[in-house]
């Protein structure tokens, strides 16, 4: 692992529980990298990176993307509701913090009819 990852959050055996997933309980990293990620393409929303441990520690809703193997998304209302997509590099082992963004309330609606996501 890089220099640049620090610690965002734990994995939780819950996580795999309601998602059917079999991912490792542990550490999830974040990079400095997202940081650079969210400014350029969030800036108005740059704030959220503060946001991921406590989406993290006490998501509202978790699903998965059926298009992201060995991934989970955590969403938590603050003032928005804040996506955290966690992802298992494969290569190395760890889990990490992929991506970060909000998503509107009826995105969050859809997601729950469908069942992509679900109450935590």
């Amino acid at each position: 692992m890089g220099d640049n990852l620090f610690e965002a959050g734990n994995y939780v055996e819950r996580f795999n529980t309601l998602t059917g997933q079999t991912l490792p309980c542990g550490i999830i990293y974040q990079s400095s990298g997202l940081q650079k990620h969210v400014k350029k393409h969030l800036k108005e929303k740059a704030t959220i990176m503060s946001d991921i441990p406590t989406v993290i520690q006490q998501p509202d809703y978790i699903g998965c993307n059926p298009k992201e193997p060995n991934s989970i998304e955590l969403v938590k209302k603050i003032t928005e509701n804040v996506m955290v997509c966690v992802k298992l590099d494969s290569k190395n082992g760890y889990l990490y913090v992929a991506s970060v963004y909000t998503i509107s309330e009826s995105k969050l609606n859809n997601r729950l009819n469908s069942g992509r996501l679900k109450k935590y």
